[in-house]
């Protein structure tokens, strides 16, 4: 076994929160090396991009999370822009939640936080929509990026132009690890050979695989299926968040569905009927005028999961290795604030009061302490 050392902080995987991070440290002059077993299958290539704190009901230090992290979105996109030339598709285009009565409208966790519409609104901000659905919240305040065709492939550019090292298709086997210390890591090369890397610093953010290096780490697999249809453009100006399903649109008409949530699934991979048909079905619910529309693109992808579905960010057990993984299914929203505040800490830069608190909210060990 070949063992090689570095200065480089390594990325232990290399998608979406991986790439922010390399990115965000790339800029504050750290040396950082990717390592990434199949970037493609990253979840930040199957979401759907929806930037949607208040319109996914998200509650508590999680809503916190998500509203700070939607504040840093734009100069976060536009920095990611300029050092790759690469639009990526960020629209603050609001999000539509519509319900069948107006009880189950004043019961959403964040309706505080939303527009109420009337069906009258609800029709004229959702030409189409299923007469069954007589009232709705608009949020305003959520959007989108298009992570899947514009925002990872800009992430990529600007962190080969910022001078970040990939080895894409090393699989890291294991962590090495001394009395509390993090040492570096034992990988599989896309060549089949097995080496060792001493290193100083890592941080885990192999999304829904992260258990499988650091046990310590409660992470489980949702896997999720969708798929995109053409509409005519502006056929649909903003996302339809349902029940179930949702509808992101792309200015090019395209509209990304999304997503079944399949707890049982763990990493069985491709497509199956039943979920295709849920997805369908959730259109005819929602917008049968969509139901026709041509069919362009099918996958599927595994949500990193943790027991209360909320993020681990920050510091783990062992002296040198970070934690960012578990976002499961709010990696696009969280990945400037997980990005931000992670860098700040490996950069030894003073956190705000908030950015403490709310590291704390998120760290590892909060499944088996008393808060």
């Amino acid at each position: 076994m070949a063992t090689l050392s570095t200065n480089k902080v390594l990325i232990l995987g290399g998608g979406l929160i991986g790439l922010s991070l390399a990115h965000a440290l790339a800029k504050k002059g750290k040396s950082v090396e990717v390592l990434s077993r199949r970037r493609h299958e990253a979840a930040g290539f199957v979401a759907a991009g929806m930037l949607a704190p208040h319109a996914e009901g998200l509650e508590g230090n999680l809503l916190e999370l998500g509203q700070a992290s939607q504040r840093l979105i734009p100069n976060w996109v536009k920095t990611i822009e300029e050092d790759s030339g690469i639009n990526c598709g960020l629209r603050n285009c609001g999000i539509v939640v519509p319900f069948l009565n107006i009880e189950n409208r004043k019961q959403y966790p964040t309706a505080y936080l939303g527009d109420p519409l009337t069906k009258y609104e609800l029709n004229q901000e959702v030409p189409g929509i299923d007469s069954k659905w007589k009232t709705g919240l608009l949020f305003k305040q959520d959007g989108q990026i298009d992570n899947r065709r514009r925002l990872m492939r800009a992430l990529e550019k600007a962190c080969v132009e910022l001078g970040v090292n990939f080895q894409e298709g090393s699989e890291v086997l294991k962590i090495i690890s001394q009395k509390d210390v993090f040492k570096g890591v034992v990988i599989q090369t896309a060549e089949g050979q097995i080496e060792k890397i001493r290193a100083k610093e890592a941080i885990l953010s192999s999304g829904a695989w992260s258990q499988n290096l650091c046990k310590e780490v409660p992470i489980f697999p949702v896997k999720g299926q969708m798929f995109s249809i053409q509409g005519p453009k502006d056929a649909l100006k903003r996302i339809i968040f349902g029940p179930g399903v949702y509808l992101v649109p792309r200015e090019d008409g395209l509209i990304v569905v999304g997503a079944t949530s399949e707890r049982n699934a763990g990493f069985k991979e491709g497509l199956t009927p039943i979920g295709q048909s849920q997805l369908q079905e959730g259109i005819n619910s929602l917008l049968p005028i969509a139901s026709n529309w041509p069919h362009m693109e099918r996958w599927w992808g595994f949500r990193p999961c943790s027991p209360d579905e909320a993020p681990i960010i920050g510091i783990s057990s062992l002296k040198g290795l970070w934690l960012a993984t578990g976002h499961h299914r709010n990696g696009v929203l969280l990945a400037a604030i997980t990005s931000d505040l992670l860098t700040k800490l490996i950069c030894k830069e003073t956190l705000e009061i908030e950015e403490t608190n709310l590291l704390r909210a998120f760290r590892w060990n909060r499944f088996n302490q008393i808060n």
